[in-house]
């Protein structure tokens, strides 16, 4: 190359201007999950849409001032108020998807209450998606997607903190279709 600064000096003053140019919820995201293809729904979702109509609403809407703050709340609000059990205890059996009982509930139905009290709360229902994921222990688990301008947020029952999903150090295997959130799609990478 005839520039005298080298590449990686060159990639990070690119990629810090970048940074300065995002709003302050990109520095939280980054990224968005983008799907290669068509996957099925977990087993305990399969009635999922049947059962909460609002878990499957597509509407769009663009990101409200201040909804980050709303997200972070929420996320806090339900953590604290719900208690952790298993659906084994609750249900007697593996996976059962649904909103926590006054018993508590597991990590989907952390995100399912997440996902009812934001859309309640005037955040459209687009922008709001349910992915499986292996957590750091590679154990199976549920986490709410909030997808913001500046990239997708993981809303997680294990943590206050909200994060981006390539900071989860999770791997990431079905979400609702961004698309069509009566279907589900895996094969993730990010733009």
């Amino acid at each position: 190359m005839k520039s005298g600064l080298s590449w990686s000096v060159r990639a990070a003053f690119a990629a810090a201007l970048a940074l300065t140019a995002l709003p302050a919820a990109a520095t939280v995201g980054g990224s968005f999950l983008v799907a290669a293809r068509a996957a099925p729904a977990p087993s305990g979702a399969q009635s999922l849409c049947s059962t909460y109509s609002w878990a499957c609403d597509g509407r769009a809407g663009a990101q409200r001032s201040r909804e980050m703050d709303l997200v972070k709340r929420v996320n806090r609000s339900v953590n604290a108020s719900t208690r952790e059990i298993s659906d084994r205890s609750q249900y007697a059996r593996e996976e059962h998807w649904a909103l926590p009982t006054r018993r508590g509930g597991d990590c989907e139905d952390f995100a399912l209450i997440k996902k009812r009290e934001l859309i309640r709360s005037g955040v459209a229902p687009a922008r709001l998606l349910i992915a499986t994921a292996l957590d750091r222990q590679r154990r199976s688990h549920a986490v709410l997607i909030y997808r913001s301008t500046g990239g997708d947020v993981v809303l997680d029952n294990q943590t206050d903190r909200l994060r981006g999903w390539q900071q989860t150090g999770y791997v990431f295997l079905r979400m609702q279709d961004p698309a069509d959130p009566r279907r589900w799609v895996s094969g993730f990478t990010s733009r």
